[in-house]
């Protein structure tokens, strides 16, 4: 039963961005509305939280908003949602969007997800089902550069330090853009951000560095490793064709009873 009390009943999802470096994509559509493995983005991320147990949504959008409204409306009638809208999303960033989303948050638990990463749900089941309180997931097979968000952290797998700017040499992988916040951190990371944004030269900050500013005051971040397991962030071309290589059926929702059946089913040896 505690991992029932530990699971975030609430998703919050990053979804104001334009999408500029997929164009044409892009040109006459938002990126989480482009389709992956015959399931549009968003979609195959709201069935995976609907399959782990997230009832609850808050989408931050910007770009094409009205759009995306529509297409979450008509595909998911009934799902409790919350739009958050980011009217300054061309002038700002991640940072700037996830403050924005503090009123609807509230004090609740919630796990945070950015709408153009693609994953396998397994990923989020785990995240959903780990024991500890605020825990980013962090991949270790990949080529840390400039670009990547990378973590560092001790023994324990707690966090040290985390951002684009980190020795790539001492990280021990990248965050995904996927993790969960607790009731009792997420206020303080939306009052770290509201200070962080009353300057508008800290717009284009990204929510990491909110965390980074969490962990110099003393916070506690653990990591998820969920090395091995599919997933990819789409940021250029390169990326979506990544994406619909390694997704390449549709998603459905599968209740954590179901998955349980078919894990099951799988594991079972074959008769002759």
């Amino acid at each position: 039963m505690k991992n029932e009390i530990n699971r975030p009943p609430m998703a919050v999802i990053l979804a104001a961005g334009v999408g500029s470096r997929l164009s044409p994509l892009t040109d006459n559509c938002a990126k989480s509305l482009l389709s992956v493995g015959g399931s549009v983005i968003l979609e195959r991320m709201i069935r995976n939280c609907l399959s782990c147990g997230l009832s609850q949504f808050v989408l931050v959008l910007g770009h094409r908003a009205d759009e995306i409204k529509q297409f979450v409306d008509k595909t998911f009638r009934g799902i409790r949602v919350t739009y958050v809208i980011n009217d300054r999303y061309r002038e700002t960033n991640t940072g700037y969007s996830l403050m924005l989303a503090s009123k609807a948050v509230g004090t609740a638990e919630f796990a945070k997800l950015d709408a153009d990463v693609v994953f396998n749900v397994k990923i989020l089941r785990q995240l959903a089902d780990d024991r500890r309180a605020d825990v980013l997931c962090i991949d270790q097979n990949i080529v840390l550069e400039d670009e990547e968000v990378k973590v560092i952290t001790d023994d324990q797998m707690q966090v040290l330090e985390v951002g684009k700017s980190v020795d790539p040499k001492r990280a021990l992988g990248e965050y995904i853009g996927i993790e969960k916040i607790s009731a009792k951190t997420g206020p303080l990371l939306f009052a770290e951000l509201a200070q962080m944004m009353q300057s508008p030269a800290r717009y284009q900050d990204y929510y990491e560095d909110a965390y980074a500013r969490l962990l110099a005051k003393g916070a506690v971040f653990h990591v998820l490793d969920i090395t091995g397991t599919n997933w990819t962030e789409i940021d250029d071309a390169d990326d979506f064709a990544a994406a619909n290589a390694m997704f390449g059926t549709p998603v459905t929702t599968v209740s954590r009873g179901q998955q349980r059946a078919i894990d099951e089913a799988a594991a079972k040896p074959i008769r002759a």
